[in-house]
């Protein structure tokens, strides 16, 4: 079995193995009695727009994730808007986010637990009713805005684990 393949597998197998397993998932973001369909790694971007704040100070927030989808180092997908999960087989769901962690560091945009809100298409996705992303890195974007209307993004990456009840 070659590295490559190696690291989805035990990933796969971890996430799997839930609150046996060594370094079990924050309180917050765990799915008890859930089980895994499909765990994928993304890498792209969180977008950000300058917007005035509730102070009326302009500030960068959170607009969408712009990232691809990856199994095995192939495309299996994309994350965007919504927020959307849609995999190449035509399932996709959305989220809404229940719970949440904090990333390893301060750069890391948090861990988050989604249900899912809705579903489309059939395949892999049909039966997810949670989503949760972990293994974070990067993605939170620093720094002053000095122009409404203006986008920045920042570069992260993060697992996504979509499971199922029962």
């Amino acid at each position: 079995m070659s590295t490559k393949l190696a690291v989805p597998c035990l990933m796969l197998l971890t996430v799997m193995a839930g609150p046996a397993a060594a370094d079990p998932l924050p309180e917050a973001i765990a799915a008890p009695g859930e089980t895994a369909v499909l765990s994928v790694h993304a890498e792209g971007a969180q977008v950000y727009e300058c917007k005035a704040a509730a102070d009326g100070k302009l500030a960068w927030a959170f607009r969408e994730p712009v990232a691809t989808l990856l199994s095995e180092g192939k495309t299996v997908g994309r994350h965007y808007a919504g927020p959307n999960w849609e995999l190449a087989d035509g399932s996709a769901v959305v989220g809404k986010a229940i719970g949440n962690a904090p990333g390893a560091t301060a750069a890391d945009i948090p861990w988050l637990k989604l249900e899912v809100a809705s579903r489309r298409g059939s395949g892999t996705l049909t039966p997810v009713t949670t989503v949760q992303r972990i293994n974070t890195h990067g993605g939170k974007l620093e720094g002053s805005c000095d122009k409404a209307g203006e986008f920045k993004s920042a570069p992260y990456s993060a697992d996504y684990v979509f499971l199922k009840k029962g």
